[in-house]
């Protein structure tokens, strides 16, 4: 297939590789058309609401857990249970669909489970997008191989861990496939596509399918996602409550409806997770207005202050009340090859984070490389026996909406600034040139932490903060340093459409919402020069 086409109501603008071409069959795509036609307005209405609310934390900076549901908070509701299988999450590994070679290392890696990633850490090229959906049709299958160029070869072994597929959030358009001319949801052409070619392959197999689901804002949204489950299961013919999803609360109004977005999709639940670089992002987004929820350098926010440990605390306490898996979040050091000394200081910070995570009362984490699994196992056997904390209810006092909101001091220095703007004029140069996932100062970037870079600059921008040493964060100091930034870096047209597009997202008098949307038309004429 070499240029656009129709597949029933739908037009695909880019070729498919002969190959690939079954994964977008007339009999999916017809799927896939019914599924945008069922649910795209409400989507659209509810992205309506999301803004909606934005706004008016533009002027007040309020939140609250939400009257109406009170009912559902009080009272006693457990979500189904999982099968035994599922039970032990201890360490999940995430990455990109897309990279045959890391899906297979990602399956083999010792992790439980393995989240295979449409969203922050896949680039959604047409090429990637494709390329993971046949690489996940493969490796339900078993079947999913890779030669190296030095003709080591690669597959899935024994006892692989357990896949969970995240799409893209509701807010994400594909624009290479369109309905009626509009661009359909990309959160629904991933988990669509990946359902239909897999649902009833999967549940036949004796497992579940199931997800992530990222940047939900609300109960509503979760209610959604969950019509959109039991569509699936009706059309595919599979038993009610067989699509299982994990929702990561990683934005700042989801803290405020744990317990009802469980509910909303209780038959469906595969518990919550803390979405953590996520939910920094969103924090400064949501109160950006306000120069009280400054926050400084990004090294300084961590998960044992502020906001973020009130969210933990409540999450944990949530999930459990529930009978739901509170999961914990990334931690984004990767091993460090050639130097030990920075290698065990890595290990260190990993060990201690899942410790933290552990004694909390999570039942399980993440990593974002083969190479912690055994750190990150290790900390887990040594102080979780059994295959989950379910059972132990957290004695944690309430969580009110103050202490969601409490925000952590610390200093602002030239190098946070200067890591910031690397940070992420790297991550956006790696994401324009296909690849979502980047490893960058012995840290894995992804769009969520590329997101805190640029978010806390245009935050200090907005509000003239100091420096430690006196001077103010301006577009003037700013674009000294930008310019001083990219001369270190290599030469390559990404860097350059890189550095122009995060430049004008920090400068901008008004806030990008999102920087990979900024970027994504960008992105899809790279892929088109390509």
């Amino acid at each position: 297939m070499s240029e656009a086409y129709m597949q029933n109501r739908l037009e695909i603008k880019k070729p498919v590789d002969p190959h690939n071409a079954f994964l977008l069959s007339e009999e999916c795509m017809k799927f896939l058309g019914e599924l945008v036609d069922e649910f795209k307005d409400t989507r659209d209405e509810l992205l309506s609401l999301r803004k909606t609310f934005q706004d008016k934390l533009l002027i007040k900076p309020e939140f609250s857990f939400p009257d109406e549901t009170r009912e559902i908070r009080e009272s006693s509701w457990k979500v189904a249970p999982l099968p035994e299988y599922l039970q032990d999450r201890r360490v999940e590994i995430t990455g990109p669909s897309g990279d045959r070679k890391m899906v297979i290392n990602a399956f083999n890696s010792g992790a439980k489970v393995y989240m295979s990633d449409f969203e922050d850490a896949q680039s959604p090229t047409w090429n990637g997008l494709i390329q993971g959906q046949k690489n996940l049709f493969e490796a339900v299958r078993g079947k999913l191989k890779y030669t190296a160029e030095d003709g080591k070869e690669y597959s899935i072994g024994q006892n692989p861990a357990n896949l969970f597929v995240r799409p893209r959030g509701l807010h994400l358009p594909e624009k290479n496939v369109l309905m009626e001319g509009v661009p359909i949801p990309g959160a629904f052409f991933d988990f669509g596509v990946f359902i239909f070619n897999n649902g009833q392959f999967i549940v036949n197999s004796g497992k579940l399918p199931c997800f992530y689901i990222p940047k939900t804002e609300s109960y509503l949204e979760a209610r959604l996602w969950n019509n959109i489950f039991s569509f699936a299961e009706d059309y595919l013919k599979i038993r009610r409550g067989s699509i299982k999803a994990t929702f990561l609360i990683e934005t700042l109004p989801a803290a405020f409806n744990m317990d009802e977005i469980l509910y909303e999709v209780r038959e469906h639940s595969a518990g919550l997770n803390c979405g953590r670089w996520d939910y920094i992002f969103s924090y400064i987004k949501k109160l950006r207005n306000f120069s009280e929820f400054v926050l400084p350098d990004r090294n300084s926010v961590s998960m044992d202050k502020g906001f973020l440990l009130s969210y933990a605390k409540l999450l944990i306490k949530t999930c459990h009340k529930r009978g739901a898996h509170a999961m914990g979040g990334m931690s984004a050091f990767i091993p460090v090859k050639g130097n030990e000394k920075e290698n065990v200081s890595a290990m260190n910070k990993v060990r201690e984070d899942k410790e933290r995570e552990v004694g909390l009362g999570h039942d399980g984490t993440w990593v974002a490389h083969p190479g912690l699994v055994p750190v990150a196992m290790e900390v887990f056997n040594k102080h979780m026996k059994t295959p989950n904390q379910i059972d132990k209810q957290s004695q944690v006092a309430s969580i009110t909406e103050a202490d969601l909101l409490k925000p952590i001091s610390g200093e602002i220095t030239e190098n946070g600034l200067r890591t910031n703007i690397s940070v992420g004029i790297q991550y956006l140069q790696s994401w324009l040139s296909g690849k979502g996932a980047a490893p960058i100062n012995h840290l894995m970037e992804d769009a969520a932490t590329a997101e805190i870079s640029r978010s806390q600059l245009w935050q200090w921008i907005r509000h003239n903060v100091k420096l430690t040493d006196g001077r103010t964060v301006d577009t003037n100091l700013v674009n000294s340093l930008l310019n001083e930034e990219v001369r270190k870096l290599p030469e390559s047209r990404y860097l350059i459409q890189a550095s122009e597009i995060f430049r004008e997202i920090s400068f901008n008098r008004e806030f990008t919402e999102f920087m990979t949307l900024a970027a994504y038309d960008t992105l899809l004429k790279n892929e088109v020069i390509q």
